[in-house]
């Protein structure tokens, strides 16, 4: 962490004004009024994604079912086209990532080609900090073959410890890593504290045990470079609408590594077929070359259009730029957090991880019951964050539009709700939305 930093707004200045990044805030249309710190969960809308959408409008409205080949970006192969786009964010070769579906359907989509129990590996390896819908898609995927998830779902937990409470131990799970387990799916990026898992650590003891390993890269992707090829990771999926800015309910994206592409997808649909094959409408299902034989349906070509866009800035930042100036952001969050906030003062301490190699994008602040209502005040003073149950706060600075002017008046602010009580105004009750 850097030492440079104080908590003066003059520190603030000095940051934005030698971050090589800044000039892309302007391509983003930030709420009026707002500090957005929640790209973790929807990503803004930039000028060139609502460009690519208006493109493809004005495709549709021009040329009807002609755009399937006639589009500027030809739809009937737009998913490809943004996997490939997508591709060297992720550490992969273009024709092993492909924009489709939706995480969730992905997750089954992949499991129902990769987990294939028999013998004694009948157990799929996960931890008890996913994000829920992971976990529901694997009880589903033990019940469609009949065994009971309570037995062959083995969860890892954090340490019992207090101190490391949201927190995932890599030793820990490969110590779960034991002769019955057949697949492990783990995620990137732990969704409440923001971890960051060794993924190529993990890989290397899955295959040393002869497991089958894939990650959920929803809270990474677009954020965090990863090196998929290298760490011969066997699959992974994420979101476009998180950090990739693709827009509320995004197509999503999914990788296979091409030691992988003579699996058969099981549950198979007519867009994953060879492209050269797909409408002699045969019976037989002749599978696409590469990751593309994972698609299921049509594609959602309005859902994804703001991609091609989104992912045209991503692209000419650069990835490792965006890491960069992200964990500078998080460091600069994680310093005022602890001269601002101290835990021995306010009850509020710093869950994410300082080290760099195990932090995300984004940041935790873990308190008590007023946080949820400390969220709100928040929210009432203009600043866009998030909650998680039952006491996290989540600050997620984008390193495409975020300022770290921004940061600072948000720990100001959160600092000022603390001592005037302010939060108290708020009520207890959860929102549907949090």
């Amino acid at each position: 962490m850097s030492s440079n930093f104080d908590t003066g707004a003059a520190c603030a200045e000095r940051l934005d004004a030698s971050d090589p990044l800044a000039a892309f805030r302007e391509f983003f249309s930030i709420p009026q009024g707002t500090i957005y710190l929640d790209g973790n969960s929807l990503g803004l809308l930039s000028r060139q994604a609502e460009e690519s959408l208006k493109r493809v409008t004005k495709e549709w409205r021009e040329q009807g079912i002609g755009g399937w080949l006639g589009a500027g970006s030809p739809w009937f192969t737009l998913a490809e086209t943004l996997g490939e786009k997508a591709a060297a964010l992720v550490g992969a070769d273009p024709d092993e990532v492909v924009c489709a579906g939706a995480t969730t359907v992905n997750l089954h989509a992949l499991l129902a080609s990769f987990y294939t129990p028999r013998g004694g590996r009948t157990r799929i390896l996960a931890d008890s900090l996913n994000f829920p819908s992971d976990i529901y898609a694997l009880q589903g995927q033990l019940a469609l073959r009949g065994l009971a998830p309570e037995e062959h779902l083995a969860l890892v937990s954090p340490p019992a410890s207090p101190g490391d409470s949201g927190l995932l131990d890599e030793d820990s799970i490969i110590h779960s890593m034991t002769r019955e387990v057949a697949v492990a799916l783990l995620p990137s990026v732990l969704y409440r504290s923001g971890q960051l898992l060794d993924m190529a650590t993990l890989t290397a003891e899955a295959h040393r045990r002869g497991i089958l390993i894939g990650f959920d890269c929803s809270h990474s992707a677009g954020v965090v470079p990863h090196q998929f090829d290298r760490w011969a990771v066997d699959f992974a999926f994420w979101c476009g609408y998180k950090y990739l800015n693709g827009g509320p309910g995004s197509t999503a994206f999914l990788y296979v590594n091409r030691r992988h592409f003579e699996r058969r997808p099981l549950l198979a649909g007519w867009f994953g077929s060879d492209k050269q094959a797909q409408f002699k409408m045969r019976l037989d299902f002749e599978p696409a070359a590469g990751a593309g034989r994972w698609q299921i349906s049509s594609p959602p070509i309005l859902s994804m259009a703001p991609l091609e866009g989104a992912l045209a800035v991503t692209r000419e930042a650069g990835i490792t730029r965006i890491r960069e100036k992200s964990l500078l952001l998080t460091d600069y969050l994680i310093f005022l957090a602890d001269r601002l906030l101290p835990e021995a003062e306010t009850g509020i301490r710093v869950a994410t991880p300082r080290e760099h190699s195990r932090r995300g994008g984004h940041v935790a602040l873990a308190g008590d019951e007023r946080m949820w209502r400390v969220y709100q005040a928040l929210k009432a003073r203009g600043v866009v964050a998030d909650f998680r149950p039952p006491g996290i706060l989540r600050l997620a600075p984008v390193p495409l539009y975020n300022s770290f002017g921004e940061v600072r008046d948000t720990l100001v602010l959160l600092r000022e709700i603390l001592d005037s009580r302010e939060y108290e105004a708020f009520p207890d009750e959860k929102s549907a939305v949090t």
